[in-house]
């Protein structure tokens, strides 16, 4: 049996030589040490030997197990180590190389004209208010001289939400929201999304940009009206922009005026431009002297201050700026277009 011992042992050996990966080393495993190996049925056969022999062939059966064993597990490091190395090699990053620049990222046409409109305001000392979305009917509505009933409600194609709430249809709201916590004198702007039902066209859009924006003190004017607009536009376009005061309505204002620029596209050349249909005018905010209904909604005495207040749509301001078209360019994710800016 010994010198079967020796022959199994050195036909594991010649075996693990002879593999050269790791699932023919495990081959080599279980034909060896497995629970019907070789060396397996050598200790079955153990029975049958003589008990004086056994002690010995036991112990010289043990070594050979463990060399093989030891062998097997010597075998799979070398084959491991040498895989890693390989992987090594093949990932291996040369810190040498220039490195991958990441697309670098652009404002939106529509914030950047939104950042240039709050920054002009500012240098002129106006503060920057906010408010929510989502606003309750009286802000929205009622305190900026809608009743309940009235008609000019239903001017603003409302997006109604539940328990009594809307989405704003201007940024109006903000203006009662400060004036209730603050006292005059105050000047202050208040951009952000606004949302109105309605058809979506080259200058409409269900959902718009608008700064909305008052002043309040004593003997405020249409005057500083007029002078704080022409100023602000002139600044956005250049100091030959013109702007145009028509008469028009708002529940919040008396009087008030809808005010257009001239056309920044075709100055009034082109008869099929599709902006300003060819007026040579878009209009771009409405505005007008703040009403005192509104100034006693928020405890202001009429008698003693007075104010402007007036909203510009950012969409029409950044048409005219960057000479766009078509306002639905602005919400279409189109990459070709936004990389322009």
């Amino acid at each position: 049996m010994k010198q079967q011992l020796e022959e199994i042992h050195g036909a594991a050996l010649r075996a693990l030589a002879a593999a050269h990966d790791e699932a023919a080393v495990d081959q080599v495993r279980v034909a060896f040490l497995g629970r019907k190996g070789r060396l397996t049925d050598v200790v079955r056969q153990l029975r049958d030997v003589p008990q004086a022999d056994r002690p010995a062939l036991g112990a010289y059966l043990n070594e050979i197990k463990d060399d093989v064993d030891r062998r097997v597990q010597e075998s799979l490091a070398t084959l491991r180590a040498a895989a890693r190395a390989r992987a090594i090699a093949a990932q291996r990053v040369d810190v040498t190389l220039p490195g991958t620049r990441p697309a670098r990222g652009r404002l939106h046409p529509v914030t950047q004209t939104l950042e240039h409109l709050v920054d002009v305001f500012v240098s002129l000392g106006f503060d920057v208010a906010d408010g929510p979305d989502v606003e309750d009917d009286y802000h929205n509505f009622t305190a900026l001289n809608f009743p309940p009933d009235h008609p000019a409600r239903d001017m603003q194609d409302t997006f109604f939400v539940a328990d009594g709430h809307v989405l704003r249809t201007h940024t109006s709201p903000v203006q009662v929201r400060v004036m209730e916590r603050h006292k005059p004198p105050l000047r202050v702007i208040a951009p952000g999304a606004t949302y109105r039902h309605g058809d979506s066209d080259v200058t409409h859009s269900p959902m718009f940009h608008q700064i909305e924006g008052f002043m309040v003190d004593r003997r405020i004017t249409f005057g500083d009206l007029k002078g704080v607009l022409t100023l602000v536009v002139q600044r956005i376009f250049d100091p030959s922009a013109r702007l145009r005061f028509r008469a028009s309505f708002f529940p919040f204002t008396e009087p008030s005026a809808e005010v257009d620029v001239n056309c920044q596209i075709c100055n009034g050349a082109d008869a099929t431009c599709r902006v300003c249909k060819g007026t040579g005018w878009l209009e771009i905010l409405g505005a007008g002297m703040i009403d005192p209904n509104v100034f006693a909604a928020v405890g202001y005495d009429a008698e003693q201050v007075s104010g402007f207040a007036f909203g510009m749509g950012v969409e029409r301001i950044a048409m005219l700026k960057y000479q766009i078209g078509d306002i639905r360019l602005f919400f279409g994710n189109d990459l070709r277009f936004l990389r322009q800016f």
